[in-house]
């Protein structure tokens, strides 16, 4: 009876495993980064994605002191190498990231405060595979992750002059670039 049960399972996954992959060979997978995930897609996605932060790194806590000096510096980097993805504090996110699928969290308006450090300061070094979260291990020291860790776990309630210089970065996102339809011949454009 149980071995039964067992090679029932076992011949059900190898059809699901050969479904996808013959979907995906026949062209049939959705790749398209225009249209919106299923949710299936979506919510497996970002169940994986903080599962291995949280499992890797989710209980580092930042070894920097929490001070305007290191605020600062985080805000450096995050304007430098992160707000053309994640915004700044108006909340528009560029053109580039109105494209991105996965969408990039526009950290003004949707938070990162909730995150573990350890988990955040973790999709900083290592990035998300399958979005456009690169991984910045190579390009920014421990020092400079973990300042941007600090300042995205602290970002809704910054000291005084940390959150001037957050609220005079200037927006991402080019004026009036949103509302562009332009019909580029030969290219056939998708009603909204």
């Amino acid at each position: 009876m149980l071995r039964g049960i067992v090679v029932g399972v076992g011949v059900f996954v190898l059809l699901v495993v050969a479904f996808v992959g013959l979907t995906a060979n026949m062209g049939y997978m959705p790749m398209r980064a225009d249209i919106a995930p299923s949710a299936i897609e979506a919510n497996l996605a970002m169940m994986a994605v903080h599962r291995v932060s949280e499992r890797e790194m989710g209980d580092a806590k930042n070894p920097l002191p929490l001070n305007v000096a290191n605020l600062g510096a985080g805000l450096h980097v995050y304007q430098q190498n992160c707000s053309m993805c994640h915004g700044t504090s108006d909340g528009k996110a560029s053109n580039a990231a109105l494209g991105f699928y996965v969408p990039s969290p526009q950290f003004a308006t949707d938070g990162a405060e909730d995150d573990p450090e350890g988990a955040t300061a973790w999709k900083i070094q290592h990035g998300i595979r399958f979005t456009a979260m690169p991984a910045f291990a190579k390009s920014l020291t421990s020092r400079e992750v973990w300042q941007v860790t600090m300042l995205l776990k602290h970002l809704d309630k910054l000291p005084k002059p940390v959150d001037v210089a957050w609220k005079k970065m200037p927006s991402s996102a080019a004026p009036g670039s949103h509302a562009r339809d332009e019909h580029v011949p030969g290219m056939q454009m998708q009603p909204k």
